[in-house]
């Protein structure tokens, strides 16, 4: 029998939970105004876990786990606050769901942003774990960084909590985590829940086993399935799983049946689709605890008088969260990024030396200094590691100075490689992370969209996602449909990230120490065909490697050609990025005191000054892109562009682009045929010197 205190704080924080299920369904008209969920059938699993983790620990909740929060500390009236989108709602001020937590108090468990993408918080929180496994598994740099001061003794050391439903098990972004915590042996707990259903489809239709069954096919991920409805038998279970984690650093899965006792959400009610309530009942966890504190000595007016305080301070605290203020229109702007150290460029640009070093070289040796200096920096992706150095050897030798634990290879996980970045960050880490190609960033996009770029606003500035992911760009020497493509225009539109698309090695080098040093995630595009400027006519991106100190803040576009107003001759100025630049030079070559050549260098955030300064003064403006004009990021901003200075155009403002088909092929002359180049841009830009 377990210690009547531990038995009395469980019964408690269940009857709470129970009890705030209950009202919200007496009040529903007034609290469905915003969709939320409970942990009614759930709450006996969730609290024997939350009572055994300390401020130590990492958590990644679901939607579901309110009984969990009220486990680890949190008042009904936190949760209330957030249930009714209040202003001063702890988690992220009224801008997320009910049971969406994010926590960062001193004397409870860390919770980074929580999203409604059933199961995509396996992979941030084994991104946590892994950044436990990093401090603990890497030595002292040479300099004496380290983090060896800060760990505590085994036995004493934190765990990540990853809480999903059965169904999310389905998902493939989990066989990722699991694949990764089994490889690298990593502190982590996966807290499987299961009830039997997804929202109307049950598990015969969408499981061909349960979660203890699949994590099987893991080796190294150890797996017990028991009673989550049980109390005592969960607590018992889970204080030596905890404990084996704590000493062993190894991942465990508990799988948990429960019942489902409430509706999926408020918004879709159990009596429409539910045809098993009668047999959920019966599994209640209420019941079981009840037996459990009467044959621990327990009195039945000590339970009544328990249960009626419970209530009281449940009615108080609604009323209270009631009452509480609405955020205001001017809160909507706040946390969309946190605030950057870098706002000027720093360092000598240009110092003298007897040889230009290539676009790829200079930021190799902006990462190896990155790491010489901060042992919290590690990189890691596809074939970054020491035999090959990355298939650019934009990663080459790095191992072998830092460590097969600090460069290391991932499987082939885009969605892990990106999403992995919000744990690491948050346990104090900054990850540079790699895809091998542009073409194949589109399964980490759902990591970059749900989990990245919204975790800074939606937790009020708890949990910015400090980390860079670099991506190789663009069209060169007949790399195909599969590893030439642009998409730019894709990233612009998930806000919250910067991105850099530099055109050379100063600008790359400068860029990427600012982004390690800025707090938000940023998206370096890096363009392959400027990598080693073995394409005709890009030998400007070789540069004098910048000083060690050098930094260039985002949202500083440069104009590498300038032009005076001129009242004799018409003029254009193009607006341009990455290899655009190079063609615009080409292209003007006998016409420089015609064409002015803006380098964005950052696509967000965009230097609109420069932009609108340039445009007023030429009168004309090309935007050139390598990506397909139609619906583009190019297009949006040539739209900006009219938009702002139509007063001042003497022309449309045109662009120019790849030919808007699916993809690029193989073939040399069709590549050439479908991507830009310097002649059709001059075509272009006589064009609009003619009109």
């Amino acid at each position: 029998m377990l210690d009547k205190k531990i038995l009395e704080k469980a019964f408690t924080t269940l009857v709470t939970a129970k009890t705030m299920a209950e009202w919200y369904e007496a009040n529903f008209k007034t609290v469905s105004k915003y969709v939320h969920a409970t942990s009614r059938g759930h709450e006996a699993i969730q609290i024997a876990v939350a009572m055994q983790l300390g401020p130590q620990d990492y958590a990644f909740p679901y939607y579901r786990d309110d009984a969990m929060l009220l486990g680890i500390g949190m008042q009904p009236y936190d949760l209330m606050l957030q249930l009714l989108a209040k202003r001063d709602d702890p988690f992220s001020g009224g801008r997320t769901y009910y049971c969406h937590p994010s926590l960062r108090d001193a004397d409870k468990p860390k919770i980074p942003h929580q999203s409604s993408a059933t199961g995509m918080q396996a992979i941030p929180a084994t991104g946590a774990a892994m950044g436990f496994w990093y401090k603990e598994n890497c030595p002292p740099t040479p300099e004496g960084g380290g983090f060896e001061a800060e760990l505590p003794p085994l036995g004493e050391r934190g765990l990540v909590v990853c809480s999903l439903g059965d169904a999310s098990v389905t998902e493939g972004e989990i066989a990722e985590a699991f694949q990764m915590a089994a490889l690298k042996q990593l502190p982590i707990l996966y807290l499987v829940q299961d009830n039997g259903w997804d929202i109307s489809a049950n598990a015969k239709e969408t499981r061909a086993q349960n979660a203890f069954e699949y994590a099987k096919g893991f080796h190294g991920l150890e797996a017990i399935s028991i009673d989550g409805a049980n109390f005592i038998e969960s607590y018992t279970a889970l204080e030596q799983v905890i404990q084996t984690i704590r000493t062993e650093r190894r991942p465990f899965l508990v799988h948990a049946k429960v019942p489902l006792l409430n509706h999926h959400t408020s918004g879709v009610r159990m009596e429409w689709y539910r045809d098993d309530l009668d047999e959920a009942r019966s599994r209640d966890p209420y019941p079981v605890l009840w037996q459990q504190m009467r044959e621990a000595g327990f009195t039945e007016s000590d339970l009544q008088a328990i249960e009626a305080a419970v209530l009281a301070k449940v009615e108080a605290d609604y009323e209270k969260a009631l009452a509480a203020e609405d955020p205001r229109p001017e809160d909507l702007f706040t946390h969309d990024f946190a605030p950057t150290p870098i706002t000027e460029e720093v360092g000598e640009r240009c110092p003298e030396r007897e040889d230009k070093v290539v676009m790829v070289d200079c930021a190799l040796f902006a990462v190896e200094e990155l790491m010489k200096q901060h042992p919290e920096c590690l990189l890691y992706g596809q074939d970054v590691g020491g035999r090959l150095g990355g298939v650019f050897r934009e990663a080459a030798t790095l191992a072998q100075k830092f460590g097969d634990n600090r460069v290391f290879n991932t499987p082939i996980q885009e969605a892990f490689i990106v999403g992995s970045t919000v744990g690491m960050s948050a346990v104090g880490l900054k990850p540079i992370v790699e895809v091998q190609f542009a073409d194949y960033i589109w399964p980490g996009l759902n990591q970059l969209f749900t989990e990245v770029s919204r975790s800074n606003y939606l937790t009020n500035g708890k949990w910015p996602v400090s980390m860079i992911l670099r991506v190789p760009i663009g069209a060169y020497g007949s790399g195909g449909p599969y590893h030439s493509s642009s998409v730019e225009s894709v990233l612009t539109n998930i806000r919250g990230i910067k991105i850099a698309y530099p055109s050379n090695g100063a600008d790359l080098k400068g860029l990427l120490k600012a982004a390690y040093y800025d707090p938000n995630p940023v998206v370096i595009l890096e363009h392959k065909g400027l990598y080693w400027s073995k394409v005709k006519g890009t030998e400007m991106a070789r540069v004098n490697e910048p000083s060690e100190d050098y930094v260039l803040p985002f949202g500083k576009a440069t104009i590498v050609q300038e032009i005076w107003p001129q009242e004799t001759q018409e003029t254009v100025t193009v607006i341009t990025y990455g290899m655009g630049v190079h063609w615009a030079l080409n292209a003007s070559a006998g016409m420089a005191t015609q064409v002015e050549i803006v380098d964005l260098r950052t696509l967000y955030p965009l230097d609109e000054e420069t932009i609108f300064k340039s445009v007023r003064k030429a009168k004309k403006c090309l935007v050139v892109t390598e990506e397909p004009v139609n619906n583009s990021f190019a297009r949006s901003l040539a739209g900006r562009i009219q938009e702002v200075c139509f007063r001042d155009l003497d022309a449309p403002v045109m662009v120019i682009g790849s030919e808007n088909l699916p993809a690029i092929p193989l073939n040399s002359t069709l590549e050439q045929t479908m991507i830009p180049s310097a002649e059709k841009v001059r075509v272009k830009i006589e064009e609009l010197l003619r009109y």
